[in-house]
């Protein structure tokens, strides 16, 4: 089936809103970018569990817990697009593969009206390794720390370069049309065939 998909998006003529989301991040700027959100990665269940029992230690013992919120990954659709609505999101990361893709369609479009960084990576299953989870198909972030503000402002301009700033460029490309190899053949067979003919028209 899923081959079938592919071959079926490659034949038919995809609208631009669809198509921008095989322009992918490239390699190297997807490994930088992979590289510092797993710095902010939300902690799991053994971490939370951990840090209850801690806390719960400190009540017990009459000291003030430490309330510091921590800096991680937000994740969620519906909670990514508030963060976006409030323009308290510093860069989206959207999966290219979300299906049905409808959920995160409109996401681009979004992000640009409100002026957020954002882009478009290979696989959900990747993104929701960082969050725990088997697939995410948002992830955001709304602040990093001192030490990671200038790593995180070259990725931003990348980012900014690769995608917000080619949205108008990527609105007006359709994708796929693409004939298989026997359909273009039969077609380049019709087309020697016509012009034969014409030739012989004219002689």
């Amino acid at each position: 089936i899923q081959r079938k998909k592919r071959i079926l998006k490659q034949r038919l003529k995809v609208p631009p809103a669809l198509n921008q989301f095989t322009k992918t991040l490239d390699k190297n700027l997807a490994t930088s970018l992979f590289k510092l959100l797993l710095k902010y990665r939300p902690e799991d269940k053994a971490a939370k569990k951990e840090r209850l029992l801690k806390k719960a230690q400190a009540e017990a013992e009459g000291k003030a817990p430490e309330s510091k919120k921590p800096i991680v990954v937000k994740y969620g659709l519906n909670h990514v697009t508030y963060l976006i609505e409030q323009n308290k999101a510093q860069l989206v990361v959207i999966a290219h593969d979300v299906d049905p893709i409808e959920l995160v369609v409109w996401l681009p479009a979004l992000c640009r009206k409100m002026e957020v960084p954002y882009c478009i990576v290979k696989g959900k299953a990747r993104l929701g390794s960082i969050v725990h989870k088997k697939t995410a198909s948002v992830l955001c972030l709304t602040t990093v720390k001192n030490e990671d503000k200038m790593e995180f402002s070259k990725i931003l301009e990348a980012i900014k370069a690769n995608f917000n700033d080619k949205y108008d460029e990527y609105r007006k490309k359709w994708g796929g049309g693409i004939m298989g190899s026997k359909s273009q053949a039969r077609s380049k067979a019709k087309e020697k065939l016509l012009a034969k003919e014409a030739a012989q028209r004219m002689t």
